[in-house]
């Protein structure tokens, strides 16, 4: 898979935690804003790629919809899979 271009941004917490998510369980992000279109969430891929990058914010739907495709409970996307010590 490729490697991010640019920085994070600052503008939600779960970008990073949704991109390792959806990495660990092998799907691209093109299939996954498919199945995320498929579920009800109207998202192209700018506004998706934003999203993982943490350049905007994520709304409750949003959140509600990827849990549920990820198959992770929605708390699950606030933590990090990284090991962190902040």
């Amino acid at each position: 898979m490729k490697q991010r271009k640019q920085a994070y941004g600052n503008k939600n917490l779960i970008g990073k935690n949704v991109e390792a998510l959806r990495k660990e369980q092998g799907i691209s992000q093109k299939d996954f804003i498919a199945r995320l279109q498929l579920a009800g969430l109207d998202v192209n891929p700018t506004s998706y790629s934003k999203l993982e990058g943490q350049i905007r914010s994520a709304t409750d739907k949003e959140l509600f919809i990827i849990a549920k495709t990820l198959r992770v409970k929605m708390d699950e996307l606030f933590i990090s899979s990284e090991t962190d010590n902040a």
